[in-house]
Order: C-alpha cells, then structure tokens, then sequence
C-alpha cells in the first residue's frame, strides 16, 4: 500500500509542475511494463518501443488518472493498448508485404524462468515453446494481446476487455481463439484451456 501512496504522492507533484517527479513513477514501473511489452510482442526493440510510448502517454494524460484507482493497474492498461497497437500495425505491414516476422523475434515462452531442468525436460520444454510460439504466430494482434494478458500476466476478462477496449464477451471469443490455436499445436495438451473463461 505504501507504494500506491507513493504513486499517488509522485502523481501529484507532476500535476502541480513538478515534472521530474515523473521519473519515480518510471523508475517504479518500466520493468513491469517492459515484462507485459516484451510477452505481447515477441522482442526486446520492439518491447523498448512499447515502454516509451506507455509512458509518454501516461504523461500526457496524467490529468485522467484517477486517485481511487492503483497508478500501476492505469498504466498497464496503457501499456497492453500500447503493445496491441504496435502488434496490429505489423500486422497490417506483414499483410501488404507478405513477408515473415524479423529473425531477432524471441519466442515468447522464453520469458518464463527454469528452474535447471535434466536433458529430458530440456528437450520437450524446448519443443513445447516452440510449438506454443508457433500458435502465436498464427494469432491474429487481438488473439495475440488477449492471450498474453490471460494467460502470461494472469489478468482477468475484465481487464483484458478495458485494455483492449472490449466488451467481456469479445474478450473471451479472443481468449478462446487463442487457445484454440495453442491447443492445436499442442495436440490437445495446454493446461491453460479450462481457465481460458473463469
């Protein structure tokens, strides 16, 4: 709680024209968002992109934020809205180009940290991201962003729906689509497919 009073203290400072106050709120919260930019887009230029844009936004609509509402939970929202922009606008670019994605993209189940697994379980680790990254790539942005904040940041349909400004039933459609997808490429095996709704 100490933290969220923080926030609300360095927001306010920014609101009375101290800008550099800013900088606390940055320095809170980058790592957060570049977890949530790097899950959803898949590299770390693109998830440093994400970042900037996030807090340059947030500052520019500092006035918006609300006190009774955690500063941290506000500039995910940005943040995910920021990231299923960017992942929409390749979209858009690898559609009129028909080229395939950058060789510097980095599967995304590799932000998930081991715990020193034996040979066995290297080996089928690495097939399962590789299968699970490659339903990714046939996800569609929305898919895609849906999927991430579901299942990789653990956040509920409601929030997914305000993030990506969507009413709840679309949100899980997009949800279910997703794991329809990884479903697929697993062979029926994801774990994640009955939380997919709750």
């Amino acid at each position: 709680m100490a933290d969220a009073e923080a926030d609300i203290q360095a927001v306010a400072r920014v609101r009375s024209g101290e800008v550099a106050a800013f900088r606390v709120l940055v320095e809170r919260h980058s790592r957060a968002v570049h977890r949530l930019a790097y899950r959803m887009t898949g590299n770390a230029h693109d998830a440093e992109d994400v970042v900037q844009e996030t807090f340059l936004r947030a500052f520019k609509r500092l006035d918006d934020f609300e006190e009774r509402a955690q500063f941290g939970s506000w500039l995910h929202r940005i943040g995910a809205n920021c990231a299923y922009d960017l992942l929409r606008s390749r979209s858009r670019e690898r559609a009129r180009r028909f080229e395939p994605e950058g060789e510097d993209a980095v599967p995304i189940e590799q932000t998930v940290p081991s715990d020193a697994p034996g040979p066995e379980r290297l080996v089928a680790g690495a097939e399962l991201r590789r299968r699970v990254d490659a339903a990714m790539e046939r996800m569609s942005a929305l898919e895609r962003a849906a999927f991430t904040l579901r299942h990789l940041e653990g956040r509920t349909i409601a929030e997914i729906g305000e993030a990506l400004g969507l009413d709840a039933s679309a949100a899980k459609q997009s949800i279910f689509r997703a794991v329809r997808k990884v479903r697929a490429a697993l062979g029926g095996a994801a774990a994640w497919t009955e939380r997919a709704g709750a």
